[in-house]
């Protein structure tokens, strides 16, 4: 419909001429026609240009453009604007001025879409609030309408709390900050979040001002974290942290608090600047120490539980807020470096011995060792000297073993105590770690809390027979088991080592006697204290020989005999030689060549 209301009447029109079908009243029709053409604008195809809303249903909304016809858009294409109404001014795009009806065809959607670059770049310029039809969800957000560009809304910029439901925003006609453009992918990210922090900001600089500490407000639990509680204070946030929760130990904060619960809190802190409040929980109830037994006192038991575990010791519970440590030297008495995890673990229920108290300082250390009888405050009358035991080998040393007969007693052998024959250079040859042995108690020191312990000593000295058996001058079948610098190593019958030094080993055809050789060795040397016995092979040979050269030289023609006053008489006794040796003697000999062949 033609608009004819800015167009004026002429005043020296002839309507009697034109009646009568005057030229003249033709030429002022023309005139007339040109000036109402003349009233309207000059518009074309494809242009952009504002218009004026002069009416609108549920399906339709006609645009006035100032043309010789109104335009009809389509209400969806307002979507974005639920509270359009008649007299808004909209910007139309003119797809054709007169379709084949004679109808102006307008688009308001395309209209914002040729400005939107423009305007979305110069709203983020300006930091304007901009309205937004939000479409759909989409993955990590939502889509949303801007100016005709489809720009994508962070599920984190929705709302300054947390969005648990993003449909119920769909369809919704929303404001929004633009944040973000990329130029290149013509990608703009907006914010709502943004607008309602900058109006929260405004709320926390009042609420802030009227703050004090130790002031008690309610509040709403709004998110639960690992490390505490952010309580929502009617437009500013505090957070509670863990530790500030209870009294006693908390390891979840969901196992105190639940979201949106309503409750009180205690201001501890706020900083102006940082607009940071630190609030607390514990702190509207008395500490629980200051409700603990008065009656308390060192050397009570108490009952509780494992809440808390380190190499060093466990921390017990006694009550909520209470605890105590138990070193892990006051879990044993055994003196042995051992983890406190190897007695306890979080969770189990205790019963211990206070060993200190300090109520001031609130401090109290625990022991469960106490709960058993020391075993070395009667270790006299349950270990005495020379009593027999078994024990658990527990480390090495160069010089012993150490032993533990049970927990808390522990033991050394010397290493010379291990064995009367065997020469052992290191405890490992004789037992080894985790192993048993039997022992007897040799010494005792208590004040060191530490036993001398014998092994050898189970059994009687072999050495009192050895006395008897290996006497000087016998001899007696031996095995080198070990080739020394210094000499070699002999096993003899019994078990014995004996030891002969280099010389003593060269064999009569001169060579040399090689590990694990059998050979006839005769004794030297015995020591019974030292425990040492030293042979030789080659002083057998060797007496033999001079046995058969005395017996040569006794069976030699004599020559004459010289005057008693010529030569003196020499009496050698020591030198002389009995038949019966020399049977001995030469059997000796024929046993060597018959081992040597």
């Amino acid at each position: 419909m033609a608009d004819f209301r800015n167009v004026a009447p002429l005043e020296d029109f002839d309507w009697e001429a034109y009646a009568n079908g005057d030229n003249n009243a033709s030429q002022s029709r023309e005139a007339q026609t040109e000036a109402y053409e003349g009233s309207l604008n000059k518009i074309s195809d494809h242009d952009v240009v504002d218009g004026t809303v002069i009416a609108m249903n549920k399906r339709e909304v006609v645009v006035n453009i100032g043309f010789k016809s109104d335009g009809i858009i389509p209400t969806s294409e307002f979507r974005y604007n639920p509270d359009l109404k008649v007299g808004d001014t909209v910007e139309v795009y003119i797809e054709n001025q007169e379709d084949k009806k004679g109808q102006l065809i307008l688009s308001h959607k395309k209209a914002r879409a040729s400005r939107s670059w423009d305007r979305v770049n110069q709203a983020l310029e300006n930091e304007e609030i901009v309205k937004g039809f939000v479409k759909c969800r989409t993955k990590g957000g939502m889509i949303v309408d801007v100016f005709g560009i489809e720009a994508f809304l962070p599920g984190s910029q929705i709302d300054v709390k947390p969005i648990r439901d993003y449909d119920i925003f769909v369809g919704k006609t929303m404001e929004f900050k633009i944040v973000k453009i990329n130029q290149e992918y013509k990608n703009v990210v907006v914010s709502h979040k943004a607008l309602i922090e900058a109006e929260l900001e405004q709320q926390k600089k009042e609420i802030i001002g009227k703050l004090e500490k130790g002031q008690v407000l309610e509040g709403t639990v709004k998110n639960i974290t690992s490390y505490g509680v952010f309580i929502d204070l009617g437009g500013v946030d505090g957070l509670i942290h863990i530790t500030d929760l209870s009294w006693g130990r908390v390891n979840d904060p969901h196992e105190v608090v639940e979201l949106d619960q309503k409750i009180n809190v205690v201001i501890l802190d706020f900083d102006n600047e940082k607009k940071r409040i630190a609030l607390g929980l514990k702190q509207l109830t008395p500490h629980p120490w200051d409700a603990l037994d008065p009656d308390l006192k060192v050397g009570d038991h108490v009952k509780g539980k494992v809440v808390v575990m380190a190499d060093y010791g466990a921390f017990i519970e006694i009550a909520p807020g209470v605890e105590g440590l138990i070193h892990v030297s006051e879990m044993s008495w055994s003196q042995h470096l051992r983890s406190a995890q190897d007695f306890m673990k979080v969770g189990d229920e205790v019963e211990a011995v206070i060993l200190t108290l300090d109520r001031d300082e609130r401090k109290m250390s625990l022991g469960i060792k106490q709960l058993k009888e020391d075993p070395w405050e009667h270790i006299e009358e349950k270990y005495p000297i020379g009593s027999k035991h078994t024990a658990k080998v527990r480390n090495f040393t160069n010089f012993g073993v150490f032993v533990e007969i049970e927990e808390g007693v522990d033991g050394l052998i010397h290493i010379s105590d291990l064995s009367w024959t065997k020469k052992i250079k290191h405890p490992s040859e004789f037992t080894q770690i985790g192993a048993t042995i039997d022992v007897i108690v040799l010494e005792i020191d208590k004040n060191n809390r530490r036993l001398s312990l014998g092994h050898k000593q189970l059994e009687e000295n072999p050495w009192d027979v050895f006395e008897t058996v290996f006497t000087l001058d016998s001899i007696h079948e031996g095995t080198i088991v070990e080739m020394l610098d210094k000499g070699a190593v002999i096993q003899l019958e019994y078990g014995v080592e004996g030891f002969a030094t280099p010389k003593h080993l060269v064999k009569e055809d001169g060579s040399k006697a090689q590990l694990n050789e059998k050979l006839p060795f005769k004794v030297i040397e015995f020591n019974k204290e030292s425990k040492r016995i030293i042979l030789s092979h080659s002083r057998i040979y060797e007496d033999i020989q001079r046995a058969e050269a005395r017996e040569a030289k006794k069976n030699a023609p004599r020559k004459p005999a010289a005057r008693k006053e010529d030569s003196p008489v020499i009496q050698n006794q020591a030198a002389s030689t009995t038949l019966g040796d020399l049977d001995a003697l030469a059997a000796l000999k024929a046993k060597m060549q018959n081992s040597d062949e």
